[in-house]
């Protein structure tokens, strides 16, 4: 099966191309990697360790993994994300780059003792069967972090009626011409992220919780971030989303055990391990 949207393939390396987060600071990207690897387990994951990054985009996660670990295949579909990748991770000689999709990661199965996928399975046309193939090249006993957009099963009513408002945008603005998507992204990351953002500061500020307040995650974001955001949210063609329920049910399906969840934004992020064979066998 060919798992892989073209279009998309071409939105991200145009993105990544425009934010190849150069002009973001290693304290704030630190600070945003710190959030998705909450979960992950590094006391159980060596120096000589190989692992994949399954849609490596900018590099800009590998950054960090890199330097902990003997080896680090980045792997995506784009040329010319992988080759913003290359630049970002030009200081680190023990990173592989791959031009691949998921369907086609280049390793052999059973083969890494760790790898993880970071906003990307959502964007691919059958997330389950990505999932599985990412779950393939993982060691017994390995463990995998996921990321994939949220179904807003833990937000109110009201909150999923404005996503579903701005999913009407989305669904027309990624279908424009490059730069007419690129120019209203960034007027909507202008108009609404930041104003939003800035209003739950203020109000987090006074001693409220502005948890529930749509866009809050972003108070403590740079403007930066935000309009990479909201390319990414408003200028890709295909998403899927997925409750808690269902990704915990995709990642047993994928032969993942020992699932737990971060509770905490961003979700939903999730990590599992590789079952063992003889426990698959048992099952």
């Amino acid at each position: 099966m060919n798992n892989i949207d073209e279009n998309v393939v071409a939105g991200f390396g145009k993105e990544w191309n425009r934010f190849d987060q150069s002009n973001l600071s290693q304290n704030e990207l630190k600070k945003i990697f710190d959030s998705w690897f909450s979960i992950f387990p590094w006391g159980d994951i060596s120096g000589a360790a190989v692992g994949f990054d399954l849609g490596c985009g900018s590099g800009r996660w590998a950054n960090f993994v890199a330097p902990t670990v003997g080896l680090l295949h980045c792997i995506d579909p784009s040329a010319e994300a992988l080759a913003v990748a290359r630049r970002t991770l030009k200081r680190h000689s023990n990173c592989r780059f791959h031009l691949a999709a998921v369907e086609n990661i280049p390793l052999p199965d059973e083969s890494a003792d760790f790898g993880y996928s970071l906003g990307v399975l959502h964007h691919v046309p059958n997330p389950r069967a990505g999932l599985k193939s990412c779950t393939s090249k993982l060691k017994p006993g390995a463990p995998f972090l996921v990321y994939l957009y949220y179904a807003f099963d833990n937000r109110s009513r009201w909150y999923r009626a404005i996503w579903r408002l701005s999913d009407i945008l989305r669904k027309s603005i990624s279908r424009m011409p490059d730069p007419l998507r690129y120019s209203i992204s960034q007027t909507i990351a202008f108009l609404i992220y930041l104003p939003l953002a800035r209003f739950a500061l203020f109000f987090e500020k006074l001693g409220f919780n502005v948890d529930i307040l749509p866009l809050s995650y972003y108070r403590q974001r740079s403007y930066y971030v935000m309009r990479n955001d909201a390319l990414d949210r408003f200028g890709t063609r295909l998403e899927h989303r997925f409750t808690r329920v269902q990704i915990q049910d995709m990642a047993e399906d994928a032969g993942l055990e020992r699932i737990v969840f971060r509770e905490e934004f961003p979700y939903w992020c999730a990590l599992g391990y590789k079952k063992c064979a003889e426990r698959r066998d048992s099952d």
